[in-house]
């Protein structure tokens, strides 16, 4: 008994002793929500607010009112002859085409009846409806098509003129600015949602031959939502909402819209031309990260390498030099590949930039008249590649060796790593030149069989057999 009393005693001692120290140290301690020292630890920036002042003062409602009635409801029909289960699977009983609808979204561009959308909302289809947001429905006349940029044309006829957005230029907005994405997502028509700009310039594909340029928004966009419109906060089309990256096919945090300077060059080149033009520079470009013996001693960090300039290009008329760094073209600063490429989207064949480069410590400028490939370049269209005349660095790099350089290829052959490759034969015929292959191809035609022959960046000789 004597010792739990003795327990009972120390426990109370040890618990008044906790208590009165909690009291002293730490019960009139405070936690400020800011800091309130006259003598801040972090240097704050000078801050001059824009329009609007205060968040409190952003709306939404004029640019959702004037884009909600030039967006619209795209259904896609599609007629599918594989099977409908899996004994017709196995056994092929049912070949009957079945109907698919598809739907997503599109924007009214003009008042007679334009609406551009994505190339991938409208892919393969028989029959297109398109439901505007006073519940009329109209059959859609495709134009045109882009699957590079997944731009489409289409056409409607109506009775009066139609509500419209009119394109705003994607080249000047900035990053935190407020963004509309207007669609039609799970098909609940006529629907907003509110974000800003992420990114710009973003590249989600890995492929250096088909560099993406665009706008990373975190606007909630989902699937239905593709065709629809990026808009600012005074209602101009900025851009046509996309792509999501997800796990789930879900918005999951950002999604993306293709700028609408490249949209509206896109629209402008299909009524005009049929077929979209594109302008290019003549030049082969590497990251000043991977620039292997060109970019070592070079200590910039942002801009792109010129690794090779084409002959006959533009680049090359203008003065551009193997080594130069591009840091800016006309008024946008260069930092990425898709920087420069989604600027060029935007331009055709004739128009002119001005190069700004850093050629040994200085920078100089350079005015450069864009080309179509097709000045320089030459494609075998019966199997897609894509062969130009070689670079002074080319001969270096091979050796002196005679043939043409693998400039582009199609999708299918992307797999094999053939650009950059040195084509030195067709069938029984030697290549030097864009006419050799011109010459070698119309034989190889005739007898049903193409056997190219390559060396590739090691020296090695390698065989590629196509038949018809």
């Amino acid at each position: 008994m004597k010792n739990f009393f003795t327990l009972l005693f120390v426990s109370v001692l040890g618990g008044a002793l906790t208590l009165g120290i909690y009291k002293v140290a730490f019960e009139n301690e405070t936690f400020p929500l800011e800091n309130q020292s006259n003598q801040p630890k972090f240097v704050t920036a000078n801050y001059t607010p824009s329009s609007p002042n205060n968040i409190d003062d952003v709306s939404f409602i004029e640019a959702a009112n004037k884009t909600v009635h030039a967006v619209v409801h795209v259904k896609n029909l599609t007629l599918s002859q594989g099977p409908s289960s899996l004994f017709d699977f196995f056994y092929g009983n049912s070949r009957q085409p079945r109907a698919q609808v598809g739907t997503g979204s599109g924007v009214i561009i003009s008042p007679d009846g334009y609406i551009v959308t994505n190339n991938h909302v409208i892919e393969n289809s028989t029959k297109l409806q398109v439901t505007l947001n006073n519940n009329k429905s109209y059959t859609a006349q495709l134009i045109g098509t882009d699957p590079e940029t997944d731009i489409a044309l289409l056409k409607i006829d109506a009775a009066e003129d139609l509500p419209y957005l009119a394109f705003g230029d994607s080249d000047q907005i900035q990053l935190g600015e407020w963004v509309l994405a207007v669609g039609n997502p799970f098909n609940l028509t006529s629907t907003v949602t509110a974000g800003i700009i992420s990114a710009k310039a973003r590249d989600l594909n890995s492929r250096d031959n088909n560099i993406q340029s665009f706008i990373q928004t975190d606007a909630a966009v989902n699937p239905g939502n593709s065709g629809g419109a990026l808009v600012n906060t005074r209602g101009d089309l900025i851009g046509i909402n996309t792509a999501i990256t997800s796990q789930t096919g879900s918005y999951i945090g950002y999604s993306f819209a293709v700028p609408s300077n490249i949209a509206k060059k896109v629209v402008d080149d299909i009524m005009e031309f049929g077929n979209v033009q594109m302008g290019s520079l003549g030049v082969r470009i590497q990251d000043l990260s991977t620039g292997q013996g060109l970019a070592s001693g070079i200590e910039e960090s942002e801009g792109l390498l010129v690794g090779e300039v084409f002959k006959k290009s533009g680049a090359a008329k203008a003065g551009v030099k193997p080594g130069d760094i591009i840091v800016k073209i006309d008024h946008i600063k260069i930092r990425k590949f898709s920087d420069l490429v989604g600027y060029l989207r935007s331009k055709r064949p004739n128009d002119k930039v001005q190069l700004h480069l850093l050629r040994d410590g200085e920078t100089i400028n350079r005015t450069v008249e864009l080309l179509s490939n097709s000045a320089y370049v030459y494609t075998i269209e019966e199997i897609g590649i894509s062969v130009q005349e070689q670079t002074e660095a080319s001969k270096d790099r091979f050796k002196g060796q005679d043939g043409v350089l693998i400039f582009d290829t199609n999708n299918y052959n992307s797999r094999l790593g053939l650009e950059g490759k040195l084509l030195v034969g067709i069938n029984d015929d030697k290549i030097k030149s864009i006419e050799d292959v011109k010459s070698a191809v119309a034989r190889a035609q005739r007898s049903g069989v193409m056997t190219l022959v390559f060396i590739n960046q090691n020296g090695e000789r390698e065989r590629l057999i196509y038949r018809n």
